[in-house]
């Protein structure tokens, strides 16, 4: 599963609320509703947050293992 906890807290040290973001990269609310819920959203979203917040990946998204996969 992916998270996209470390988004929150980059835009919360910066400043910014995911409107604020939404308008900078210039997305949906759908895609903005999608990070909420720690759904799919493309790489070239990613790419535009990492740009527009000039952060790395790691700022933004989070892998996070599935109990049955660490089990495994």
């Amino acid at each position: 599963m992916f998270s996209y906890a470390p988004l929150m807290a980059t835009l919360h040290k910066k400043g910014m609320t995911k409107t604020d973001l939404q308008k900078a990269i210039e997305t949906s609310s759908a895609t903005i509703a999608k990070i909420s819920k720690d759904q799919y959203i493309s790489m070239k979203i990613l790419e535009d947050i990492c740009r527009q917040l000039n952060c790395r990946i790691e700022d933004v998204i989070e892998f996070i293992p599935d109990e049955k996969t660490v089990s495994n």
